[in-house]
């Protein structure tokens, strides 16, 4: 598979999220290992980013130097390094008016911008963990000064590992609930299907089998019948008084579906808490 070209691009932190848009940028050509820098302070990391042809370093003057200044940045490092991260690279002298884009949860954008004091055309992007397996959900959103044609450009990019939704920047809170958090809800309804599973008779392997293939079966049906809703999906698999019935109705009286919207209410609020206050010329 071959996408759009992305162009140069340095990425600061080759965590998790950095290595996997880099992993499947690569993969879809969409990045050039030639044009492509990630620093990594962290030197355990390295070698395996080494390995797949792109330039590494641990000095992010040196990585903003070497890239040529129409780079875009990527900004991969936790929402708590990324004063640090501001503080180096205006120190390094980035050129003004760059693509700036952030995977960063609970950092605005009219902060990253007031940080980095680039003018910088900024777009933030919300993967989750599945990047690594190019089968994220990416919700993104244009920041400060950001153009169509960014956002383009980033969609083309955060498309080599997976989908994309395009949102308003005030709803990326509750994106960062839905999207970045939301693979933690169904390993948690996993664990507790492994443990039913195991209580009902069957050896752990056997009951780790089984639920794997089932969620992996229903996220597919999921996918493939877009056009039917969860609840069309779920009366497909439930007779009335049947076991599936009975089921379902345990989950609703111990109200399963309420803690899940609640969960995701939650996690919303605590990102607006993390990023702080909202400014104001009120």
């Amino acid at each position: 598979m071959t996408g759009t070209p992305f162009g140069a691009l340095v990425v600061f932190g080759g965590g998790v999220m950095g290595s996997a848009v880099v992993r499947g940028g690569l993969a879809a050509g969409v990045l050039e290992a030639a044009r492509t820098t990630v620093c990594e302070p962290d030197r355990s990391k390295c070698a395996a980013l080494a390995a797949l042809g792109v330039r590494v370093t641990h000095d992010h003057g040196a990585a903003v130097q070497s890239s040529g200044p129409d780079a875009a940045l990527l900004l991969a490092v936790k929402p708590q390094s990324f004063a640090e991260l501001a503080s180096q690279l205006r120190g390094a002298g980035v050129s003004s008016g760059r693509l700036v884009v952030s995977v960063m949860a609970g950092v605005r954008g009219e902060r990253i911008a007031a940080e980095l004091g680039i003018g910088a055309r900024l777009v933030r992007a919300m993967p989750n963990t599945a990047a690594a397996v190019r089968r994220s959900m990416t919700a993104i959103a244009p920041g400060p000064r950001a153009t169509e044609a960014d956002l383009a450009r980033v969609r083309a990019l955060m498309s080599a590992v997976g989908k994309t939704v395009t949102i308003a920047e005030p709803l990326m809170d509750a994106a960062t609930a839905v999207v970045g958090s939301g693979p933690a809800y169904v390993y948690v309804l996993a664990e507790a299907m492994m443990r039913g599973a195991r209580e009902a008779g069957f050896d752990e392997t056997t009951a780790d089998e089984m639920v794997r293939g089932t969620i992996g079966g229903a996220a597919a049906m999921l996918e493939h019948h877009a056009n039917m809703s969860p609840a069309d999906l779920r009366s497909m698999v439930t007779s009335k008084g049947g076991t599936t019935a009975a089921a379902v109705d345990v989950l609703h009286s111990a109200g399963v579906p309420e803690a899940v919207v609640r969960a995701i209410l939650a996690a919303r609020d605590r990102g607006r808490e993390l990023a702080g206050p909202v400014d104001s010329d009120d």
